[in-house]
This record gives C-alpha cells, structure tokens and sequence, in this order.
C-alpha cells in the first residue's frame, strides 16, 4: 500500500488505481457514485474484504464521501441542502445499527481554540440534547423522542487522558448504543478542504491523517457501533505542491509550450517527489486554508444539522 497522508477512503481508492494502473475497480472495493444536484456529489466507497482493507488501508465497512461545492460563500440554502443529504446518508446508517428508540451519544472531537481542530466541539454547540429532558421533563418533548447525550471530550495535550479512556467511562455510565463521532480529518485534495464530509459506519483512529494517531475508536474497543463523520481541513505542504505543479504542467500544456519532460513529470508521483525533498528539512508542513474560519462554521451547520434530523423522527 502506498503512504497516504489522507483518511478518505475515496481518495485512497482514487490513488491506489492509479499507483497500480487499475483501470476497474480495485478487488475489494465497491464504488457508486450519484450527483444529487449541480453542487453536491455523493460516492459511495465499501470495502468488502481483507483485499480491500490491505489494498487502502480502511476497515471493512461503508465510507460515504460528499462532495459539496462553494461552501466558502455558501448561504442559508446551500447549507440546508447539504444537511439534508447528510440527514439521508447517516439516518440510513443509523437504521442499520440500531432501533428508532435506542439511546445515542455524539462525541466532538479536536481543540476548540485550533480553528482547523475545531470542527467537533462546534457541532456539539448545535446538537439537540435531549437526554436530561426526557429525565426532568418528559413533558416538553414530542412522543417517541430518542435520548441523544453529547460529549466534547479535548484532546490528551490539554486533558492527559486519551480519549478512549474518557469515552469507556462515559459509555459504561449511561449505556448508548450508538456513537456518532465527528472529528476534522487531512486530505490528499485542496479542493476538498472544508468541502467533503465523510460518514463511515466502522470508527475513527483519531490524528491518523496527520501522522499522530491515537487509540481507536471503533466498536472493538469501545464494545458499541461507532458512525464518524470526518470534514478535511487539512493538506500536506507536499500536496499543495504537487497539485500547484499540476496546474502549472496543464496551463503550459495549453499554451503549447509542453514538452517530453513536463509530460513525463505528469505521469510521475509529485506528491512522493515532493515530498522527498520537503520531509527530511521538517518543511512538509501540515497547512489549511485562510478562510477555515468561514469554512468551519459552515460546515458545523452542515454536520449539526444533518445529525439532529437524522437522530430524531
């Protein structure tokens, strides 16, 4: 397997074909793609067996990727109409797992005081709780509401406790049956930053994208199904090169000014190139865009809202 510095699964897929020049699809791997309207794309990656495991480095299971365009000036609208696909995909994970009436908790991962880590913490500020409501006032909610809890747990640098300990704790003590976690993830796409959402129905290694994972949070460990939803904020400095290197090859390729090293240097894996040369200076920065502030708070509306009507009847 190739050394990816990305946690989706598509892309993974996309770069694993194209490393082994697979023309079809990868053995293991299942893919269905659906374009909703002209700014949201829905693929659907599932990896079905141990080929497919070793072949892109997922677990066995279902990744979601959509793909929404304009989220930097994206309004009121565009916003309700990416929740709404969100709402679909993750209400028809839920279905699978558990029942209408059984209990879950949404679990918010990252720094609320690192913009690009802040993702989990902001979605958390928007869910409907509901849990202690139907303890104190079940008077207040409609008939058949389900008992949602949230969490957002910090990170070991600020807390000294791995979240996975926090989390045994906490599911021990109020017995979920589900965990939706959202977390920000790293991408092998500028275009994709704070542009795709991912939903996987097998977990999360949390800081995996960025070369910093912890302890998994995944049915094994926890002992209950674990959903995550992931949003990539972040790209690799070697990334950023090798697609700006791209557009340089193709804009010169337009302008008939190519020749047999530029088209070689097409075919060839920038990305590893680059990369070479970066890593051994410590220059291979993990980088995120200037307008993430913008960017995350649109897509916590999109998670946020997608979770809360998926959740609820």
């Amino acid at each position: 397997m190739m050394n990816f510095r990305t946690d989706l699964a598509l892309e993974r897929r996309d770069l694993y074909r194209k490393a082994n020049n697979i023309e079809n699809e990868v053995d293991g791997i299942e893919t269905e793609e659906e374009d909703y309207n002209e700014n949201i794309k829905i693929t659907k990656v599932k990896v079905l067996n141990e080929n497919g495991e070793q072949a892109i480095g997922k677990k066995k299971g279902n990744y979601i990727t959509i793909d929404i365009k304009n989220m930097k000036i994206a309004g009121e609208d565009d916003i309700q109409k990416a929740s709404e696909v969100v709402t679909k995909e993750l209400k028809n994970l839920i279905a699978n797992l558990i029942t209408e009436k059984d209990p879950l908790l949404v679990v918010g991962l990252g720094n609320l005081y690192v913009t690009p880590d802040a993702l989990g913490p902001k979605v958390i500020q928007d869910i409907d709780i509901t849990r202690h409501l139907l303890t104190y006032m079940p008077e207040v909610l409609p008939e058949g509401t389900r008992e949602v809890s949230a969490v957002s747990p910090g990170v070991l640098g600020t807390t000294g406790i791995e979240t996975l300990e926090i989390l045994k704790g906490i599911v021990q003590n109020i017995h979920p049956k589900l965990l939706i976690v959202i977390d920000a993830l790293a991408s092998r796409s500028i275009e994709r930053i704070s542009s795709s959402i991912q939903i996987a129905d097998t977990g999360i290694v949390p800081g995996a994208g960025v070369g910093n994972e912890r302890k998994e949070l995944t049915q094994n460990t926890l002992g209950i199904p674990v959903i995550a939803i992931g949003v990539p904020t972040v790209v690799e400095a070697a990334t950023i090169a090798a697609d700006s290197l791209d557009l340089f090859i193709k804009k010169v390729q337009e302008e008939a000014k190519s020749n047999e090293f530029l088209n070689q240097l097409q075919e060839e894996n920038k990305y590893e190139m680059i990369k070479e040369v970066l890593a051994p200076e410590e220059y291979n920065f993990i980088v995120t865009p200037k307008e993430i502030d913008e960017l995350i708070e649109n897509m916590s509306s999109v998670v946020a809202r997608g979770i809360n009507f998926a959740t609820q009847k």
